[in-house]
């Protein structure tokens, strides 16, 4: 799962791109490229891996990640191959989320493309290129099912009638994600086209120090302009962000974030936005060996959770002993748990938790 960080030139993009990679290397060893685009492996900050690595003291810690996607810049006209068009455009296709990043501060050493600072206008250039994009996929899509259409196959109409408004509502501005589609006809019809405007977004307002815990002008109006996509909202000051990450100590980035009145990072904020984003969340292994975080998908069953650990136990899966991480916690240890009476073995149906504290049996 990956979420791409898009935006216009001297809007912030790049600098939040090192900033997420230096928190990244402070953590842990993943690898980290600089192949184009720009992609990096980023720790999920989850103050419960390390309760559970100071009960359990395993051999080693093993956190859960995102990966982010730093795609080359966008210009007007990129939807019919300008600047970078294409290749900005099929980069962000594969991506399962967007984080927009839009400049919300004023700075006249920072250049900005067109010579002003509007979030506004900014953000509507970037998805109009994308709406024209995905207008292109719809129509070609539908001339396809309009033949098929009228020879009077039922299925095709329906089809028809959806890509028609998908059609109309890119024509008038409106990205896929906002537009009101019943939730069947959405994941027959729509969610197959893969269309870029219709991924989860959110919006990462990049502010001076100053606005960095209470926005400004420019995030309140960015916020209102997004108040019907359904898309989230991120206040961060890049910048700062940047400047913290030079400090060479822990006790030094922490003084200087309780000086701006700030408890952690932006950047903590903008990868667990980027995990929730991607419909994301948590379980644990925890043992002498190694405690781990495992990435899953909201919803997953118990034996598609044991196969991110390895497809044969998925295939084998027979059961699952679960503890809820707050039980762990209370109780201080798995014997202490089970003594409890307080660890449930679930099956095949079982939906699996955030948090969730789990070991899998299976017979392969």
């Amino acid at each position: 799962m990956k979420a791409g960080i898009v935006g216009l030139p001297n809007v912030g993009k790049s600098t939040l791109f090192n900033c997420l990679s230096n928190a990244k290397a402070q953590s842990a060893n993943f690898p980290f490229c600089t192949i184009e685009p720009n992609i990096g492996v980023v720790n999920v900050p989850d103050p419960r891996l390390e309760k559970l690595e100071s009960l359990v003291h395993p051999e080693r810690v093993l956190p859960a990640t995102v990966e982010i996607v730093d795609i080359a810049g966008l210009v007007k006209g990129a939807s019919k191959g300008e600047g970078l068009g294409n290749q900005f455009l099929g980069n962000i296709r594969e991506t399962d989320a967007i984080l927009h990043v839009l400049r919300c501060f004023d700075d006249d050493n920072v250049v900005h493309v067109d010579g002003s600072i509007d979030p506004i206008r900014d953000k509507e250039t970037i998805d109009m290129e994308l709406q024209l994009k995905d207008l292109e996929s719809v129509e070609k899509k539908l001339d396809k099912v309009k033949r098929a259409a009228k020879t009077g196959n039922k299925e095709a109409q329906k089809e028809e009638a959806v890509l028609v408004k998908l059609k109309e509502e890119l024509e008038a501005g409106i990205s896929v994600r906002a537009i009101e589609i019943d939730g069947a006809d959405r994941k027959e019809f729509v969610s197959p086209l893969q269309l870029i405007t219709d991924k989860p977004v959110l919006y990462v307002c990049n502010v001076d120090e100053a606005s960095a815990v209470e926005g400004n002008a420019y995030v309140d109006k960015v916020k209102e302009a997004v108040a019907n996509e359904k898309a989230e909202v991120l206040v961060l000051a890049v910048g700062t962000e940047a400047d913290i990450n030079e400090l060479e100590t822990y006790e030094e980035r922490q003084m200087f974030l309780e000086d701006l009145g700030l408890k952690e990072p932006g950047s903590s904020k903008l990868i667990r936005a980027a995990y929730h984003l991607l419909n994301l969340h948590t379980y644990f292994t925890a043992g002498v060996k190694e405690v781990r975080a495992w990435t899953i998908p909201v919803g997953a069953t118990a034996p598609q959770a044991a196969g991110v650990i390895h497809t044969d136990f998925e295939k084998g899966f027979i059961r699952v002993e679960v503890i809820s991480y707050d039980d762990y916690v209370t109780f201080g240890s798995e014997v202490k748990v089970k003594e409890a009476g307080k660890m449930r073995v679930e099956g095949k149906e079982y939906v699996v938790k955030d948090g969730d504290v789990m070991h899998f049996r299976f017979n392969v």
